[in-house]
């Protein structure tokens, strides 16, 4: 069941898969298990935890930073059909900051082991390709999350989240509280707190007891 399952998602989310020879492939499938990670557990605790490339199946993971006095910063949110290569820092040299990985939600993931897709990349020019690939691409998003953090404002900030979640979600309600929204910007609940107000105030959206609805997509937009 694993090896269906494990072939048809490689299919559609490793661009190398085709590239592959079969006893290639049959190796990443045998080095392939199923997880599942409960809400809140932690997944991955940074640079000396190299657990292997995360292929979500079904749920939530949240990837951020932490400061030495417990504070942290989201760098961007997994769901399904992303893979995760910073959990396998070991594959890639050029990974040296700690990067942690929680489960927003019960979440379901293949697990590939980080030592034999290093090993089989090293003679792979295609998996090789694809892990540089996909850190470039998470690496963008690092760099767009510090951007935000640094550079911007946080009325610009909470309407670049909020805009992005109904985008993604196809919905105009967004079932998550104060708290929840400041950890994923990376910003106090008091400052998100403000905002909200403020912006139920000027009629883009209404707030409810764990949940935000937007009601003005345009004025939103106008704020981005």
């Amino acid at each position: 069941m694993l090896q269906d399952d494990c072939v048809d998602l490689f299919i559609q989310h490793f661009s190398f898969w085709e590239h592959l020879s079969d006893q290639e492939k049959e190796l990443l499938c045998d080095n392939t298990i199923a997880a599942h990670y409960p809400k809140g557990i932690s997944v991955h605790s940074g640079n000396e935890d190299c657990i292997g490339i995360l292929l979500v199946k079904k749920g939530q993971l949240r990837t951020y930073l932490l400061s030495e006095d417990g504070r942290d910063v989201t760098l961007y949110r997994l769901f399904e059909g992303d893979v995760c290569i910073l959990s396998a820092s070991c594959v890639l040299d050029a990974i040296t900051f700690d990067v942690f990985i929680d489960a927003e939600e019960d979440t379901d993931v293949l697990l590939i082991n980080s030592s034999v897709f290093h090993q089989m990349a090293d003679k792979n020019i295609y998996m090789k390709c694809f892990g540089y690939q996909l850190a470039t691409t998470r690496f963008s998003d690092v760099m767009w999350a510090m951007q935000q953090i640094l550079f911007m404002g946080a009325d610009k900030r909470l309407a670049i989240f909020l805009w992005d979640e109904i985008s993604k979600n196809k919905t105009n309600e967004i079932k998550m509280t104060h708290e929840q929204i400041a950890r994923y910007m990376g910003s106090a609940r008091e400052v998100v707190s403000r905002m909200l107000k403020y912006f139920a105030a000027e009629g883009i959206v209404e707030l409810s007891r764990g949940g935000v609805r937007v009601v003005d997509k345009k004025k939103l937009r106008s704020l981005i």
